[in-house]
């Protein structure tokens, strides 16, 4: 977690985060709400924005009446131009003269107006999702009627906080997710009340930067998304046509979010907009251990218990499973339903990790079985390829109730540990190739 500072914006307080320390800035302008640490908890945005940070020095913050920021009155939302002064205020604290502003939806409207009001402090502007304006007129027949609009922001306010509502049009790739859509609900409540969110959107659905667009005369690139139902790529089309010089990528997917779904593309575009050179991508191949966690009989138990009881039951069991991985150095992979793919830096402590999985689950009246094997991981964002992947799920698939089984290669690995390890047989695994012993972790 980057540390958390503190700049003044007249009687303001305004929160903000510097990572990395390449030789050009990037200050990130996020959508309507926001929390600057809540954001990092989600680990395709944090990939996003460690990526960023390799390239160029970036500068996050919560625009004032949200996250970390001082809180304002409903009744005095602050105006574009106050949150200008925010932004200047954040890069003086940050000491950045010159910066390139990365905005999104909502936040780009406020990136257009400060690029032509204070052009001598913009190197360039990036536009994802952003719209001109958000009330349908007849040159601009793709946003929604007021009414529409209006109707929209009061079932917000009542649902406030509940990724139910609106997930599958912000993050239709991410929408079965369930890791995803707890982490969205804490975002969102953490980045303001149900009644300041509703008054930012009502704000938000007012203004209009149109007539500011042919003033732009700075390098600019946009960034969207053909099937995104927020924000329409015609949209980007429009607001490409009004800004001379802009550069328009149309990139395949329906994510509104920037970081769901595949966004290599999008950051290889900001990175070669940024310094002029496109990154190649190498996947990073390194030497790690992988723990396969499954629920035993969980259809059956599921049907036993009924949906609501079985959700209840399966949450806690994710509870638990996210408290062990720290505690062991496991960094969570992505999950199976009713089962976790973690990858560790060494064996033992996976090994440990399974251990005490086993053990924890006890007092929920369920169990789990563990599979762990040592092989060579292609890093690709937060996911994991390979070899290794596919046997360590076979040897956590031939493992039985409260079971930690590994391989041999682990055994190999832990010699000195104290580890006690039964043989159960050598097996022959579908997909790969050669005799495989397997071992029980007593």
């Amino acid at each position: 977690m980057p540390a958390t500072n503190y700049a003044k914006s007249g009687d303001v307080h305004i929160a903000y985060q510097v990572v990395g320390d390449g030789p050009r800035d990037l200050v990130h302008v996020p959508g309507f709400v926001s929390n600057i640490e809540v954001m990092w908890e989600d680990p395709a945005l944090a990939r996003f924005l460690d990526h960023l940070a390799g390239f160029a020095r970036l500068i996050v913050f919560d625009k004032r009446g949200t996250g970390l920021s001082d809180p304002v009155p409903i009744d005095r939302l602050p105006t574009l131009e106050t949150r200008m002064d925010d932004l200047r205020a954040v890069m003086d604290a940050a000491g950045s003269e010159r910066a390139t502003l990365f905005g999104h939806s909502e936040g780009g409207n406020m990136c257009v107006l400060f690029t032509a009001t204070f052009p001598e402090r913009v190197e360039g502007l990036i536009l994802t999702g952003s719209y001109a304006k958000r009330i349908k007129s007849p040159d601009y027949p793709w946003a929604p009627t007021w009414e529409e609009r209006l109707a929209d922001i009061e079932e917000i306010e009542q649902s406030w906080g509940d990724p139910s509502e609106g997930i599958e049009v912000y993050a239709p790739s991410r929408a079965q997710d369930p890791a995803f859509r707890a982490w969205v609900q804490r975002y969102f409540r953490l980045s303001a009340s149900p009644r300041a969110a509703a008054a930012l959107l009502r704000m938000n659905t007012q203004i209009d930067v149109t007539t500011i667009l042919p003033i732009i005369r700075v390098p600019t690139l946009l960034l969207y998304r053909e099937g995104d139902a927020d924000v329409s790529i015609d949209e980007g089309r429009y607001i490409a046509s009004k800004i001379p010089g802009a550069r328009l990528v149309e990139l395949p997917g329906r994510d509104h979010l920037f970081w769901a779904g595949d966004s290599d593309e999008m950051l290889d575009e900001i990175e070669l907009f940024v310094t002029g050179q496109r990154s190649s991508h190498p996947h990073e191949r390194i030497l790690s251990t992988v723990l396969f966690t499954d629920i035993v009989g969980s259809t059956s138990l599921a049907a036993d218990l009924g949906d609501r009881v079985w959700r209840d039951l399966l949450a806690r069991h994710n509870a638990v499973i996210r408290a062990e991985l720290p505690r062991w150095r496991g960094i969570e992979v992505g999950t199976t339903g009713d089962g976790f793919l973690a990858r560790f830096d060494g064996p033992v402590r996976a090994v440990r990790c399974g251990q005490a999985i086993v053990a924890a689950m006890s007092p929920l009246g369920i169990e789990v079985r563990c599979g762990v094997h040592t092989g060579e991981l292609e890093i690709l964002g937060t996911d994991v390829a390979g070899l290794a992947v596919h046997i360590g799920a076979r040897v956590a698939a031939l493992a039985g109730a409260s079971e930690v089984l590994v391989s041999r290669t682990v055994k190999d690995l832990v010699a000195g540990s104290g580890l006690e390890l039964v043989t159960k047989g050598t097996h022959s695994f579908k997909g790969v190739p050669d005799q495989w012993e397997v071992f029980t972790a007593a």
